[in-house]
C-alpha cells in the first residue's frame, strides 16, 4: 500500500515558514548587537546566569547601595575610599558643555567609568548628555549656577541643590544621590543640606589643577601622581586641556593595574570607615583649607 503524497499547494505554507525561519537566523548571525547579546543563541544554558551577573555588575556602578547610605547618613563629606582594593575614581565638573562628548567619547572608546557632577543651568544646552555620561557611571548634583554655597542664607543654598537635584534626575533618567558644592566650600550648614535631602557630599583627594589653569602636561602630571587605589580625582570637563590629557591618564591607569570606576562603584566596593570619615580630609592626606578647584 502507497502512501498518498500531500498534494503541492498543502507543501507552500510549510516551505514559506522554513525561508522566514532561515532568513531570521541568518539575520542573527549578521548583526553584531545579536550575537554579542548574553539573550542570544550563544548565551546557551549560562543565559540567566549571564544576565544576573549583569544586573549586578550595572547595579554596583550606578545604584545607591548600602554603603552608600550608610555614609549618607554620617552626614560628612567622603574625601576618597578605603585604599584596600584596585579601584580608583575619575570625576569631572561643571558639564555638560562644548567638551562633553569628546570626553564621552574617550571614555567609551577605553571602556573608562566616571562620574559627572552637573551644574543645573547647563542641562538644557547639551540634550542627551546628561543620559550619557549616566551610562558611563554616575551622575550627581553641583548646584544649578555654581555659587559658593557657604556664602548664601540656608534657603537660597538649598534651592541651589534642590533644583538641581530634580532636574537631573529627569533629564538623565533615574535618582541623584551624589553632590559636589562648587569650590569644594562646605560648612556645618551645607553638610546637613546634603544629608536632608538624601545626597552624598563627595569632595576629592586629587585635584588635577585643570581649573586653576593648568596646562595639559601639568594635569597629565597632578593626576598620574595621584593614582592610588581609593582616590577620588576631580577634573571638569569644559576644559581642551583635560580632554587632552585623558589617554596619557588612561595609559598610567593600565601600568598601575588600577581600574576606574564611578563613585558609587568605588564607595561599595571599598567604603571607607565611619571614623575615616570623621576624620574629613586627614584621612585622605588632603591637608585642611586646600580644596578650591570644584
Amino acid at each position: 500500500m502507497h502512501r498518498r503524497e500531500a498534494p503541492r499547494w498543502a507543501l507552500a505554507p510549510l516551505l514559506m515558514l522554513t525561508v522566514l525561519v532561515g532568513c531570521g537566523s541568518a539575520a542573527q548571525m549578521r548583526s553584531p548587537a545579536l550575537a554579542s547579546s548574553p539573550s542570544g543563541p550563544s548565551a546557551g544554558g549560562s543565559r540567566s546566569r549571564r544576565s544576573s551577573a549583569s544586573r549586578s555588575a550595572a547595579k554596583a556602578v550606578t545604584g545607591e547601595s548600602s554603603e552608600v547610605r550608610r555614609l549618607v547618613e554620617l552626614g560628612k563629606p567622603i574625601y576618597c575610599a578605603g585604599r584596600r582594593g584596585d579601584e580608583l575614581a575619575l570625576t569631572f565638573d561643571d558639564g555638560p558643555g562644548p567638551y562633553t562628548r569628546l570626553v564621552i567619547a574617550k571614555l567609551r572608546k577605553h571602556r573608562v567609568h566616571a562620574t559627572f557632577f552637573v551644574v543645573g543651568r547647563n542641562i538644557a544646552l547639551y540634550a542627551g548628555a546628561t543620559r550619557q555620561e549616566r551610562s558611563l557611571g554616575a551622575v550627581g548634583d553641583h548646584t544649578f549656577t555654581h555659587p559658593l554655597l557657604t556664602a548664601l542664607p540656608r534657603g537660597q543654598a538649598e534651592a541651589q541643590i534642590a533644583r538641581t537635584q530634580a532636574a537631573l534626575a529627569r533629564a538623565s533618567g533615574g535618582p541623584v544621590f551624589l553632590f559636589r558644592p562648587p569650590y569644594g566650600g562646605r560648612n556645618a550648614t551645607i553638610d546637613s543640606i546634603a544629608r536632608a535631602d538624601g545626597l552624598l557630599e563627595v569632595l576629592w583627594s586629587v585635584d588635577s589643577q585643570d581649573s586653576l589653569g593648568a596646562s595639559y602636561a601639568q594635569i597629565e602630571r597632578n593626576v598620574i601622581a595621584g593614582l592610588r587605589p581609593g582616590a577620588i580625582i576631580l577634573m571638569h570637563e569644559n576644559r581642551g586641556q583635560t580632554v587632552r590629557a585623558l589617554l596619557k591618564i588612561f595609559a598610567a591607569l593600565q601600568r598601575k593595574h588600577l581600574r576606574a570606576v564611578s563613585v558609587p562603584r568605588l564607595l561599595t566596593d571599598d567604603p571607607p570607615s565611619a571614623a575615616h570619615v570623621r576624620a574629613e580630609g586627614a584621612g585622605c592626606g588632603v591637608r585642611a583649607g586646600t580644596l578650591a578647584g570644584g
